[in-house]
């Protein structure tokens, strides 16, 4: 080809060619979503503020996704504008009030559940006040409203204090437990408490996630430990510009190389 083939196209054509850069991955981690006056942990945000910040996102030409759609569209050079929305736990009102109106905005997200503690309640978090938990129906209404379905493992444990038979259940276990219930691939993971390390990331690896979410994985980040900043009750629309604008230097930003693994046919993950 001759050197100048390229100059010699249009200026129009040259410019359609080039794709914006998808700029620093920012996901956030949302929780429980209710109208709650007790809530010493800050888990829950209203469904009035969250509405306000998915507002926030559409009116500045951000659109929240799951992070399986943000991970395959960065890998495709297509992630401009697109901000990953994250619900740990696995709450019975992600489906009552978080999925109505994230598809009101035309929005995403990705709900990580807790498959030994289906129907149940966030006994972890004590004291403090108890919260239902998804049932196996609760799992399939999210999967079936077009949100992503990942694990939060078992029972919330923290898996860098894990014996090696409780880390592959955890992992392992509750990834089955869920590709069973949704009927759908599994590819997500989210480290309970955000505590990660070497061992819990090569279980996870291990597993056969082709991601996992922490929180500041420091030098551990990569597409087993993805940084987020968490979003509650406080957070306007400038605190919510700061903390985007602060991501990349608060958190160590993902390898540019770092690829998710192609998601098996069937698979879950708008």
């Amino acid at each position: 080809m001759p050197a100048d083939t390229v100059s010699a196209r249009p200026p129009s054509a040259v410019r359609g060619a080039r794709r914006k850069s998808p700029g620093p991955l920012w996901a956030v981690m949302y929780h429980s979503v209710a109208d709650c006056a007790d809530d010493p942990y800050q888990v829950t945000i209203s469904p009035g503020r969250l509405e306000r910040q998915l507002r926030w996102l559409r009116r500045h030409g951000l659109t929240g996704v799951s992070m399986g759609r943000l991970l395959r569209a960065r890998a495709e050079g297509r992630g401009a504008g697109l901000v990953g929305l994250t619900f740990d736990d696995g709450y019975a009102d992600f489906v009552d009030q978080a999925v109505p109106l994230l598809r009101r905005y035309d929005c995403t997200a990705t709900v990580f559940v807790l498959p030994g503690r289906l129907g149940g309640t966030n006994a972890w978090d004590s004291p403090g006040p108890r919260k239902p938990l998804l049932t196996e129906e609760g799992v399939r209404r999210a999967c079936e409203a077009g949100m992503e379905v990942g694990s939060h493992g078992l029972c919330h444990t923290d898996l860098t204090r894990a014996g090696d038979p409780l880390l592959a259940a955890e992992t392992g276990q509750s990834r089955a437990m869920l590709r069973t219930i949704t009927g759908a691939e599994v590819t997500g993971f989210c480290y309970p408490y955000g505590s990660v390390d070497a061992r819990a990331v090569a279980a996870v690896r291990a597993a056969g996630y082709t991601y996992a979410c922490a929180i500041s994985p420091g030098p551990l980040t990569g597409m087993f430990a993805l940084p987020r900043v968490h979003v509650g009750e406080k957070d306007t629309g400038l605190r919510l510009h700061l903390k985007r604008r602060l991501h990349r230097w608060r958190r160590e930003p993902v390898p540019a190389a770092a690829r998710p693994a192609v998601t098996p046919a069937g698979g879950t993950g708008s």
